[in-house]
């Protein structure tokens, strides 16, 4: 391999498109002047039109952890009782927020690699009316899950006013999102996953139940305070400095997904999802999620005959192909590919028919081409992208 060859397919941060580099090498401008103010004015509906909200998307100077911290310190008033569902690393992480904040939770575990079932939600939900908010993850990264996240908002409206708040860090920009029509009360991003940035920005949206609940909560906030990034975004401006470098590349990442069209994005994220599991099907090597829910965005792979790790290793050695392992009980179990943001199905294609000569080099005995000809098939027969 050329020694500064690097593919990086984990499940974030993602490759940068080169126009979206460009745009970050601009000079830099007073982030209290007109330019600021326009390029503001020009991100906020595009913004709002990718999490399916009228309300304003905040933008915040933070990783995506930032943006949860943000969501629990805004949504939930002290002495609250609240529900997190965890079906991962990242749904374990809301609990982390919430007892760092000596906030009352309760969870509900599900096992990793499997679906939240809203049914159950509800069922709890009736059984503890007194929950005033539901922390979820929409894509939990650290097992490929895609939850069902309209379906759980239509459960819990069905019997409780709980605020229904959601990690979208791994999906948003590649899924479906339609915060307004699903009646989600608070929705994050981050910046580095299906944005195609650099890690920066988190990006939080409120909707109008949820601004009442925020603009009456005592809980003590000043950089995560939701109200002064709205109020300043209907001046264009922010209430900090933003990092403006991050900025210029986010509007020209808005203008990508503008030129390509939000529904023709999607499709494509479904399409290199379809592409990757067909080829570990076909290679008999089993995925730790159902093909029901698994994420357009990152496919979680469990070999039950091979070393993971030596995968990895191999991969990373002979081609500069950066794949993730498992997090918590999964390290060492799993591998996990990111195919989300800046990716096409070319590169899905390559990824296959590189893993498969990795797996060649590590003794796993398969017929070269076999899944990079399933990914092949998916193509030709599921959507030739036009």
């Amino acid at each position: 391999m050329l020694a500064d060859q690097q593919i990086l397919r984990i499940p974030g941060p993602s490759p940068i498109p080169p126009s979206v580099q460009r745009a970050m090498t601009q000079p830099m401008i007073g982030h209290r002047g007109q330019n600021t103010s326009d390029m503001l004015r020009k991100i906020g509906p595009k913004l709002k039109a990718i999490f399916g909200t009228s309300q304003e998307v905040a933008i915040i100077t933070g990783s995506g952890t930032a943006g949860l911290e943000a969501a629990v310190v805004n949504v939930v008033n002290p002495g609250d009782e609240v529900l997190v569902i965890v079906t991962g690393a990242f749904g374990d992480r809301f609990t982390k927020i919430c007892g760092a904040y000596q906030i009352n939770y309760q969870r509900i575990d599900v096992e990793w690699g499997k679906a939240l079932n809203p049914v159950a939600i509800q069922s709890y939900l009736q059984e503890h009316p007194q929950i005033k908010a539901i922390f979820s993850t929409y894509c939990e990264t650290s097992t490929g899950i895609l939850n069902p996240i309209k379906e759980l908002s239509e459960a819990v409206r069905q019997v409780s006013d709980a605020l229904i708040v959601v990690d979208g860090v791994s999906c948003v920009g590649g899924v479906d999102t339609q915060m307004d029509e699903w009646g989600i009360d608070v929705m994050v991003t981050g910046s580095q996953k299906a944005f195609m940035l650099p890690a920066g920005l988190t990006f939080v949206a409120a909707s109008k139940r949820a601004w009442k609940i925020i603009e009456q909560n005592d809980q003590p906030r000043f950089y995560l305070d939701l109200k002064k990034y709205r109020d300043n975004l209907i001046k264009d401006t922010t209430p900090f400095t933003p990092a403006l470098s991050l900025l210029f590349g986010l509007e020209q990442v808005l203008n990508l997904i503008d030129e390509e069209g939000l529904e023709q994005v999607y499709k494509r994220h479904t399409l290199m999802m379809q592409m990757t599991r067909a080829a570990f099907h076909a290679m008999g090597i089993p995925l730790l999620t159902s093909d029901e829910h698994a994420s357009p965005t990152v496919t979680a792979v469990k070999p039950n005959d091979f070393d993971a790790e030596e995968l990895r290793k191999v991969l990373k050695k002979e081609f500069g192909l950066s794949i993730a392992g498992g997090q918590q009980h999964l390290a060492g179990k799993i591998v996990r590919i990111g195919h989300m943001g800046y990716c096409s199905p070319a590169d899905v294609l390559q990824i296959i028919s590189t893993v498969e000569i990795g797996l060649q080099l590590i003794g796993k005995d398969i017929v070269l081409g076999t899944g990079t000809a399933a990914a092949q098939k998916i193509y030709l027969n599921q959507g030739v992208l036009v």
